[in-house]
Protein backbone atom coordinates (compact mmCIF):
# COMPACT_ATOMS: atom_id res chain seq x y z
CA UNK A 1 0.00 0.00 0.00
CA UNK A 2 1.11 3.59 -0.69
CA UNK A 3 2.91 5.62 2.43
CA UNK A 4 0.17 8.11 2.49
CA UNK A 5 -2.34 5.21 2.75
CA UNK A 6 -0.07 3.39 5.83
CA UNK A 7 0.01 6.78 7.37
CA UNK A 8 -3.95 6.95 7.06
CA UNK A 9 -4.43 3.98 8.28
CA UNK A 10 -2.17 3.88 11.59
CA UNK A 11 -4.21 7.62 12.23
CA UNK A 12 -7.31 5.88 12.59
CA UNK A 13 -5.91 3.16 14.21
CA UNK A 14 -4.76 5.26 17.03
CA UNK A 15 -7.69 7.07 17.13
CA UNK A 16 -10.64 4.58 17.23
CA UNK A 17 -8.42 1.43 18.06
CA UNK A 18 -9.69 -0.47 14.90
CA UNK A 19 -9.57 -0.32 11.25
CA UNK A 20 -11.12 -1.79 8.24
CA UNK A 21 -9.59 -2.73 4.71
CA UNK A 22 -11.52 -3.99 2.00
CA UNK A 23 -10.27 -6.43 -0.42
CA UNK A 24 -6.82 -7.10 1.75
CA UNK A 25 -6.84 -10.85 -0.33
CA UNK A 26 -8.15 -10.93 -3.34
CA UNK A 27 -10.17 -14.15 -4.55
CA UNK A 28 -7.54 -16.58 -5.81
CA UNK A 29 -5.38 -15.66 -2.39
CA UNK A 30 -9.18 -16.56 -0.44
CA UNK A 31 -9.15 -19.69 -2.93
CA UNK A 32 -6.30 -21.02 -1.88
CA UNK A 33 -6.47 -19.85 2.23
CA UNK A 34 -10.32 -22.23 1.99
CA UNK A 35 -8.35 -25.09 0.30
CA UNK A 36 -5.23 -25.51 2.77
CA UNK A 37 -7.92 -24.97 5.83
CA UNK A 38 -10.44 -27.79 4.45
CA UNK A 39 -7.48 -29.97 3.81
CA UNK A 40 -6.41 -29.60 7.65
CA UNK A 41 -10.08 -29.81 8.94
CA UNK A 42 -10.36 -33.01 6.76
CA UNK A 43 -7.25 -34.54 6.73
CA UNK A 44 -5.05 -32.90 9.49
CA UNK A 45 -7.82 -32.74 12.67
CA UNK A 46 -5.66 -35.63 14.18
CA UNK A 47 -2.55 -33.46 14.04
CA UNK A 48 -3.78 -30.93 16.14
CA UNK A 49 -3.27 -30.88 19.78
CA UNK A 50 -6.83 -31.45 21.44
CA UNK A 51 -6.59 -28.50 23.85
CA UNK A 52 -6.08 -26.04 20.56
CA UNK A 53 -9.58 -27.78 19.00
CA UNK A 54 -12.77 -25.76 20.22
CA UNK A 55 -16.32 -27.26 19.33
CA UNK A 56 -19.22 -25.77 20.14
CA UNK A 57 -20.76 -29.34 21.12
CA UNK A 58 -17.63 -31.52 22.42
CA UNK A 59 -19.98 -34.27 21.18
CA UNK A 60 -20.51 -33.01 17.87
CA UNK A 61 -17.83 -33.07 14.78
CA UNK A 62 -19.91 -30.66 12.87
CA UNK A 63 -19.65 -28.16 15.25
CA UNK A 64 -16.40 -27.02 15.08
CA UNK A 65 -15.68 -23.13 16.25
CA UNK A 66 -12.05 -22.93 16.56
CA UNK A 67 -8.30 -23.99 15.66
CA UNK A 68 -5.46 -22.78 17.45
CA UNK A 69 -2.03 -22.08 16.57
CA UNK A 70 -2.10 -23.14 12.67
CA UNK A 71 1.05 -22.09 11.86
CA UNK A 72 2.01 -24.93 14.19
CA UNK A 73 0.90 -27.63 11.65
CA UNK A 74 1.18 -26.20 8.30
CA UNK A 75 3.64 -24.43 6.37
CA UNK A 76 1.22 -22.23 4.42
CA UNK A 77 0.10 -20.29 7.16
CA UNK A 78 3.17 -20.13 9.14
CA UNK A 79 3.99 -17.96 5.93
CA UNK A 80 0.60 -15.68 6.39
CA UNK A 81 1.93 -15.26 9.81
CA UNK A 82 5.89 -13.99 9.48
CA UNK A 83 7.47 -12.07 6.50
CA UNK A 84 4.23 -11.55 5.08
CA UNK A 85 1.80 -8.62 3.94
CA UNK A 86 -0.51 -9.36 7.24
CA UNK A 87 3.03 -9.08 9.24
CA UNK A 88 4.25 -5.64 7.61
CA UNK A 89 0.47 -3.88 8.54
CA UNK A 90 0.85 -4.78 12.13
CA UNK A 91 4.45 -3.18 11.94
CA UNK A 92 2.81 0.09 10.34
CA UNK A 93 -0.39 0.32 12.97
CA UNK A 94 2.09 -0.73 15.96
CA UNK A 95 4.63 1.71 15.03
CA UNK A 96 7.76 -0.98 15.83
CA UNK A 97 9.19 -4.66 14.90
CA UNK A 98 5.61 -7.23 15.31
CA UNK A 99 6.29 -10.66 16.40
CA UNK A 100 3.80 -12.85 14.54
CA UNK A 101 2.16 -15.01 17.84
CA UNK A 102 -0.37 -17.32 16.36
CA UNK A 103 -3.00 -17.64 13.49
CA UNK A 104 -6.86 -19.21 14.07
CA UNK A 105 -9.30 -20.26 12.30
CA UNK A 106 -12.65 -19.37 13.89
CA UNK A 107 -16.95 -20.71 12.69
CA UNK A 108 -19.83 -20.04 13.98
CA UNK A 109 -22.08 -23.33 12.99
CA UNK A 110 -25.22 -22.01 11.59
CA UNK A 111 -28.54 -21.92 14.16
CA UNK A 112 -26.02 -23.09 16.95
CA UNK A 113 -23.26 -20.53 17.22
CA UNK A 114 -22.76 -18.27 19.88
CA UNK A 115 -22.07 -14.50 20.52
CA UNK A 116 -18.45 -13.99 21.46
CA UNK A 117 -18.68 -12.11 24.58
CA UNK A 118 -17.60 -8.67 24.77
CA UNK A 119 -14.33 -8.32 25.98
CA UNK A 120 -10.10 -6.76 25.59
CA UNK A 121 -8.26 -8.92 24.06
CA UNK A 122 -5.00 -7.72 26.54
CA UNK A 123 -7.05 -9.33 29.77
CA UNK A 124 -5.74 -12.61 27.73
CA UNK A 125 -2.29 -11.13 26.75
CA UNK A 126 -1.55 -9.51 30.01
CA UNK A 127 1.05 -6.95 28.12
CA UNK A 128 2.68 -4.00 29.65
CA UNK A 129 2.23 -1.78 27.73
CA UNK A 130 -0.17 -3.32 25.30
CA UNK A 131 1.40 -2.73 22.34
CA UNK A 132 -0.12 -5.50 20.22
CA UNK A 133 -2.94 -6.00 17.64
CA UNK A 134 -5.53 -8.87 16.05
CA UNK A 135 -6.33 -9.22 12.87
CA UNK A 136 -9.67 -10.81 11.76
CA UNK A 137 -9.86 -11.94 7.79
CA UNK A 138 -13.22 -12.77 6.28
CA UNK A 139 -13.55 -16.03 4.39
CA UNK A 140 -17.07 -15.49 3.65
CA UNK A 141 -19.68 -12.86 3.65
CA UNK A 142 -20.64 -11.97 7.68
CA UNK A 143 -23.07 -9.79 8.30
CA UNK A 144 -25.79 -9.67 11.59
CA UNK A 145 -27.30 -12.57 10.70
CA UNK A 146 -24.47 -14.97 10.97
CA UNK A 147 -22.19 -13.48 13.33
CA UNK A 148 -20.46 -9.51 12.25
CA UNK A 149 -17.59 -8.04 14.96
CA UNK A 150 -18.63 -5.18 16.80
CA UNK A 151 -16.37 -2.26 18.30
CA UNK A 152 -16.27 0.12 20.90
CA UNK A 153 -14.95 3.59 19.56
CA UNK A 154 -11.83 4.62 21.14
CA UNK A 155 -12.43 1.83 24.16
CA UNK A 156 -8.58 1.26 23.88
CA UNK A 157 -7.95 4.40 25.66
CA UNK A 158 -9.90 3.79 28.43
CA UNK A 159 -7.85 1.00 30.25
CA UNK A 160 -8.58 -2.63 31.19
CA UNK A 161 -12.32 -3.32 32.18
CA UNK A 162 -13.22 -5.79 35.08
CA UNK A 163 -13.67 -9.29 33.21
CA UNK A 164 -15.51 -12.29 34.51
CA UNK A 165 -15.94 -15.84 33.68
CA UNK A 166 -18.31 -16.98 31.22
CA UNK A 167 -19.53 -20.36 29.47
CA UNK A 168 -18.33 -19.91 25.91
CA UNK A 169 -15.91 -22.34 24.76
CA UNK A 170 -12.68 -20.49 23.46
CA UNK A 171 -14.06 -17.36 25.41
CA UNK A 172 -13.52 -17.74 28.72
CA UNK A 173 -13.38 -14.49 29.88
CA UNK A 174 -15.64 -10.81 29.50
CA UNK A 175 -16.49 -7.70 30.39
CA UNK A 176 -18.53 -8.41 33.62
CA UNK A 177 -20.20 -5.21 33.46
CA UNK A 178 -21.07 -4.45 29.70
CA UNK A 179 -24.78 -3.55 29.23
CA UNK A 180 -27.28 -2.91 26.30
CA UNK A 181 -26.97 1.24 26.69
CA UNK A 182 -23.13 0.88 26.10
CA UNK A 183 -23.69 -1.38 23.07
CA UNK A 184 -26.89 0.69 21.45
CA UNK A 185 -24.92 4.09 21.90
CA UNK A 186 -21.23 3.39 21.07
CA UNK A 187 -20.75 0.09 19.18
CA UNK A 188 -19.57 0.08 14.83
CA UNK A 189 -20.60 -3.17 12.92
CA UNK A 190 -19.11 -3.96 10.29
CA UNK A 191 -20.37 -5.94 6.83
CA UNK A 192 -17.81 -8.16 5.70
CA UNK A 193 -16.47 -10.24 2.94
CA UNK A 194 -13.96 -13.05 1.50
CA UNK A 195 -10.51 -11.24 1.89
CA UNK A 196 -11.81 -8.40 4.03
CA UNK A 197 -9.45 -7.59 6.91
CA UNK A 198 -10.37 -5.94 10.43
CA UNK A 199 -7.58 -5.25 13.07
CA UNK A 200 -7.83 -3.81 16.64
CA UNK A 201 -5.42 -3.11 19.02
CA UNK A 202 -5.73 -5.52 22.19
CA UNK A 203 -7.44 -2.87 24.61
CA UNK A 204 -10.21 -1.92 22.30
CA UNK A 205 -13.72 -3.58 23.65
CA UNK A 206 -15.19 -5.89 20.90
CA UNK A 207 -18.00 -9.11 20.27
CA UNK A 208 -19.56 -10.38 18.24
CA UNK A 209 -23.28 -11.73 17.14
CA UNK A 210 -24.05 -15.45 17.17
CA UNK A 211 -25.14 -17.52 14.41
CA UNK A 212 -29.13 -17.14 13.85
CA UNK A 213 -29.03 -18.05 10.02
CA UNK A 214 -30.64 -21.45 8.86
CA UNK A 215 -27.59 -22.21 6.91
CA UNK A 216 -24.92 -20.28 6.87
CA UNK A 217 -21.76 -20.35 8.65
CA UNK A 218 -19.30 -17.55 9.49
CA UNK A 219 -15.56 -18.63 8.55
CA UNK A 220 -12.53 -16.51 9.72
CA UNK A 221 -8.85 -16.22 10.39
CA UNK A 222 -7.25 -14.67 13.02
CA UNK A 223 -3.64 -13.34 13.51
CA UNK A 224 -1.85 -11.71 16.61
CA UNK A 225 0.62 -10.16 16.58
CA UNK A 226 2.59 -8.75 19.71
CA UNK A 227 4.84 -5.28 19.53
CA UNK A 228 8.43 -5.40 20.23
CA UNK A 229 8.45 -3.53 23.39
CA UNK A 230 5.28 -5.65 24.78
CA UNK A 231 6.20 -7.26 27.57
CA UNK A 232 4.03 -10.74 29.22
CA UNK A 233 3.71 -11.01 32.74
CA UNK A 234 4.97 -15.09 32.57
CA UNK A 235 3.74 -15.94 35.70
CA UNK A 236 0.37 -14.92 35.16
CA UNK A 237 0.11 -16.10 32.23
CA UNK A 238 1.22 -19.47 32.89
CA UNK A 239 -1.67 -19.65 36.00
CA UNK A 240 -4.19 -18.21 33.43
CA UNK A 241 -3.66 -21.01 31.19
CA UNK A 242 -3.37 -23.80 33.66
CA UNK A 243 -6.63 -22.97 34.36
CA UNK A 244 -7.96 -23.11 31.40
CA UNK A 245 -6.52 -26.50 30.35
CA UNK A 246 -8.17 -27.94 34.26
CA UNK A 247 -11.61 -26.21 32.62
CA UNK A 248 -10.91 -28.17 29.44
CA UNK A 249 -10.33 -31.83 31.54
CA UNK A 250 -13.73 -31.09 33.33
Amino acid sequence: MPVNTNTSLKKSFDLDGFIFIPGFLNHEEIKAVKAKLDDLIYNGLSKIAPHHIFYEDKNDPNTLKQLQDLQDYDPFFAAMLTNSKFENMAETLLGEKAIGKTIEYFNKPSKIGRPTPPHQDNFYFMLNPPQALTMWLGLEDVDEENGCVRYIRGSHLLGIRAHGKTQTSGFSQAIADYGEKESKENEILFHTGPGDLLIHHSMTIHRADGNTSKNRTRKALGFIYFGESAKEDAERKKAYQQSLLIDIVK
